[in-house]
């Protein structure tokens, strides 16, 4: 059996936590800032964690299973 690949953007965009859950980058944040409020685009900034429905999926990506 050949080894298994890590997701090259999967290990860039999400972090693994001290507990073990999945941190991840909110959406929205890259372009078109203009029109976005500074309340909108400093929650933004802050990390949101993987919701548990999509949560094996990434640990695939992740090599993690």
């Amino acid at each position: 059996m050949p080894k298994i690949k890590t997701h090259s953007r999967a290990k860039k965009t999400f972090r693994v936590t001290g507990t073990g859950k999945i941190r991840r980058y909110k959406a929205f944040k890259s372009h078109l800032l203009t029109k976005k409020s500074k309340t909108r685009k400093r929650h933004l900034r802050i990390h949101g964690l993987v919701h548990p429905s999509n949560l094996k999926l990434v640990k695939r990506m992740l090599v993690m299973m």
